[in-house]
């Protein structure tokens, strides 16, 4: 395989994503997203991994991470992916690959580009009309970021530092569902859909 355009690098924050092969779906029921976020939950300290944002969606997922330890993203990735890759396969009696080839990485050096990309992973359930509100969709740390849901995957610090009223973060959402606030074409090239 080819080498990795990107080298993980401690402090740095990082897009990660991946779908399933030929867009099929990767989460079959809802005890597959939780089984996910158990496996995230019993990792992401381990590794050092921040959790900025998430958000996992029926044929693929995103996250928005931050390397706080030497351990790289791409490591605590393969074991995270590796592992429900195999569970879901042996539950389902299915073989053969899950993901569409290797995750994505998109480094993320900029904070426009990085307070945008939160709200376009938090913003995916309603852009693909799953569902109505954000505060539907139980499979993405949105809640915790408005402070609706206590929950261990989100870094609150980071939250607090760019929005420490959680209703400006609701509205800075809101803009971008509504098309009043889009992203910018050079922050739109890089994400998936």
């Amino acid at each position: 395989m080819p080498r990795r355009k990107n080298k993980f690098t401690t402090g740095h924050y990082y897009h990660i994503y991946n779908r399933g092969a030929n867009r099929e779906r990767i989460f079959f029921s809802e005890e597959n997203y939780l089984y996910l976020l158990q496996l995230v939950k019993k990792y992401y300290q381990k590794y050092q991994i921040a959790i900025i944002a998430y958000c996992l969606m029926p044929n693929h997922y995103h996250f928005l991470l931050r390397q706080d330890g030497d351990v790289s993203i791409g490591h605590f990735i393969g074991v995270l992916f590796n592992g429900y890759a195999q569970a879901v396969n042996r539950q389902n009696g299915r073989t053969g690959a899950l993901f569409e080839g290797r995750f994505k990485d998109v480094h993320v050096d900029n904070e426009g580009y990085l307070l945008h990309l939160c709200r376009y992973i938090h913003g995916n359930p309603v852009k693909a009309g799953l569902v109505t509100t954000l505060e539907e969709w139980p499979y993405s740390n949105y809640l915790e970021w408005v402070g609706e849901r206590p929950g261990a995957l989100v870094d609150e610090q980071f939250v607090t530092d760019f929005f420490p009223n959680r209703t400006d973060y609701k509205e800075f959402v809101l803009d971008y569902l509504r098309g009043v606030d889009d992203l910018p074409p050079d922050i739109a090239q890089y994400l998936f859909s």
